[in-house]
C-alpha cells in the first residue's frame, strides 16, 4: 500500500468561487515527449541527441519520480549549476474531478546525458498553489497559455511562450497513461506533469524561474516564482 510522503496546500479556483484544500501526494509522474506534432517533436529529439541525450524508446514516455520532490517552496536546492526549469501544466484528481495547475519540471541537464529519468529525479518539482477545474477549460483548451521567465539579478527574460495546443490533448494523454499503469491511471493523490515548450534561445539556467498559466477566456492567471540555490559539488 502506497503512503503519502507529504501533504501540500492548494486553492481550488472555480468560475465563481474558491476554497482551500490540503492534498496528499501519493505518486509523481512526468509525461515526457508529449508533443502533438510529430515533425516538431522529431526536430527536438534530434537537437537533444546532438547534446548527448538518448532518443526516447517511444513517445510519450511516463517517468516516475519520488512524490517527495513535489514542492511549492519558494527556493529549491540543486547540485551545481547545470540545472534549469521548464514550464508545464500538471493534472491531479480530487474525488471524481480532474484539476490542473502550473509547475516547473526542474531538471539537471548534465545528468540528462546519462539518463532522462535520472535527471528528473535529481531536482525538486516546484508547483503553484492554485488549481483550476479541468471541466471549466475544456471548451477552450487549446487557448490556455504557458509562459516562463529566466531571471538573473534584475534581468527578466522570456524563456518559453506558447499554448497547451503544442502538447497532446489531455484526454488522450490521460488515457495513454491509464492503459499502461498498473494502478488504473491518475487517482487521488497522483500528480502528472504533461509536457513543455521549446526554450527561446536554448536551454540554460537562471537564478530565479517564473512559470505562468493564463486563461484568456475566463480572464485569469496563475503563477509560481522560485529561486535556485546551487550547492557546491565536491569531488
Amino acid at each position: 500500500m502506497n503512503e503519502a510522503f507529504q501533504k501540500l496546500s492548494f486553492t481550488l479556483v472555480e468560475k465563481n468561487s474558491s476554497r482551500e484544500i490540503v492534498l496528499p501526494v501519493r505518486r509523481m509522474i512526468i509525461a515526457g515527449w508529449t508533443g502533438r506534432y510529430a515533425d516538431a517533436m522529431e526536430a527536438h529529439i534530434s537537437e537533444l541527441e546532438k547534446l548527448g541525450v538518448a532518443r526516447p524508446e517511444r513517445t510519450p514516455m511516463f517517468y516516475r519520480v519520488a512524490a517527495s520532490l513535489l514542492t511549492n517552496a519558494q527556493v529549491i536546492e540543486v547540485s551545481g549549476s547545470a540545472s534549469s526549469g521548464e514550464v508545464e501544466f500538471f493534472v491531479t484528481r480530487i474525488e471524481d474531478n480532474f484539476w490542473m495547475g502550473v509547475a516547473s519540471d526542474h531538471t539537471d541537464r548534465k545528468a540528462e546525458i546519462y539518463g532522462v529519468a535520472l535527471s528528473k529525479q535529481m531536482c525538486g518539482k516546484p508547483v503553484g498553489k492554485q488549481l483550476w477545474r479541468l471541466d471549466d477549460v475544456k471548451d477552450h483548451w487549446d487557448q490556455i497559455q504557458l509562459r516562463s521567465y529566466a531571471i538573473n539579478n534584475k534581468d527578466k527574460i522570456l524563456y518559453q511562450d506558447g499554448t497547451v495546443a503544442a502538447m497532446l490533448p489531455i484526454e488522450q494523454l490521460l488515457e495513454m497513461f491509464r492503459s499502461e499503469d498498473d494502478q488504473g491511471g491518475i487517482g487521488s493523490g497522483d500528480f502528472m506533469m504533461c509536457g513543455t515548450l521549446p526554450a527561446i534561445g536554448g536551454v540554460r539556467g537562471a537564478d530565479t524561474f517564473l512559470v505562468e498559466m493564463i486563461d484568456p477566456v475566463l480572464d485569469r492567471h496563475m503563477a509560481h516564482k522560485y529561486g535556485i540555490k546551487a550547492l557546491p559539488v565536491a569531488g
